[in-house]
């Protein structure tokens, strides 16, 4: 009962959030009748908005009478909220995270040491890349489509300040520590299988959870959310165990519903855009594990042998998991995709 009025008051403050939004923008909406929603829950410094003024500049170049109203920083709500809007159509564009709450076959994006270098991540997630389209079949059951995928970067490990540990031999090192992971079931599977105390937590809890000593540390973390708490962090251990990245998302039936032309338009932008993005994400997540350094974190690597130990606990344990929840075709085509046996 208390879960399913918690889930009313979300969408209630949502409906408010977004009511309140599209009438502060009533004005430029009523000036180009057909302007639609781009919104992610990211501030100004992460790759979801340089996509998104990529985008609003191509879209400009092609003939269409398409408008975007833009809405950074999740004023429209957190990403699982932004993913829901996308479904029910309310938001027709966003760049968000798969939240496994709608389908748990979304865990698939989540999935640990698919690839652990920028050449094989290009290859499978990148423009034209194999696990678009498995992606794709999946989210065509939730009314929505993937225009591709955004690169964050390879998620690792950070431990805040005052904690005075380096953890990178699983399942020895990890014994005692709270480590947050996103409220994901595979997320937390992961890192109680490498021996951690997993506390499942919405990243909007993160920052102060760190700040207080709720958790004493945090996973799944690219450079630049790194970089970005680094007054509350002392180390960050490179895993690499998984390749985060985001969902380019429209609504289905918003998409379909769109002129030829302006569906070719949408589409020669979003693939001008992606092309630009994935030729960049390299060098802005080395650039900010750069600053990572600067700002006095302690960077750790894993040894070639713990990486493989890391690596095959994950093998043993969340592969066969996940081939529960999507089926042994997909799983199979992931094996085959990322050369694993």
């Amino acid at each position: 009962m208390l879960s399913n009025r918690r889930t009313a008051l979300k969408k209630l403050v949502t409906a408010c959030a977004l009511g309140l939004s599209l009438s502060l923008t009533a004005p430029v909406i009523a000036q180009a009748k057909d302007s639609f929603i781009l919104a992610h829950a990211y501030p100004s410094d992460h790759i979801f908005h340089q996509t998104s003024e990529t985008f609003q500049t191509e879209l400009g170049k092609q003939s269409t009478d398409l408008a975007i109203s833009y809405h950074p920083g999740g004023d429209l709500g957190d990403w699982t909220s932004l993913f829901e809007q996308s479904m029910q159509g309310v938001i027709p564009m966003t760049i968000t995270f798969g939240a496994s709450e709608f389908d748990d076959r979304l865990d698939l994006s989540w999935l640990g040491f698919v690839v652990d270098n920028w050449d094989d991540a290009r290859r499978i997630y990148g423009p034209g890349g194999e696990i678009v389209g498995i992606y794709d079949e999946i989210l065509a059951d939730l009314d929505l489509k993937a225009l591709g995928t955004i690169p964050t970067g390879f998620g690792s490990l950070a431990i805040r300040k005052g904690i005075g540990k380096q953890p990178t031999n699983f399942p020895e090192d990890a014994k005692g520590i709270k480590m947050r992971v996103p409220p994901v079931p595979v997320a937390i599977d992961r890192f109680k299988n490498w021996g951690f105390n997993a506390i499942p937590m919405p990243y909007s809890e993160l920052y102060t959870s760190l700040q207080l000593g709720t958790v004493d540390g945090r996973a799944f973390g690219p450079a630049v959310e790194i970089w970005q708490m680094r007054d509350v962090l002392e180390s960050y251990v490179l895993t690499r165990d998984y390749f985060e990245h985001a969902f380019w998302l429209v609504n289905k039936s918003w998409y379909e519903d769109l002129s030829a032309t302006d569906r070719a338009a949408l589409d020669a932008a979003a693939d001008k855009t992606l092309e630009s993005i994935w030729s960049e994400a390299q060098a802005i997540d080395d650039g900010f594990l750069t600053k990572v350094r600067d700002a006095g974190i302690n960077v750790v690597e894993l040894s070639k042998e713990e990486r493989a130990k890391a690596k095959q606990i994950l093998y043993a344990n969340e592969w066969p998991m996940m081939e529960k929840k999507v089926g042994k075709p997909i799983m199979d085509k992931i094996r085959t995709i990322a050369g694993v046996k």
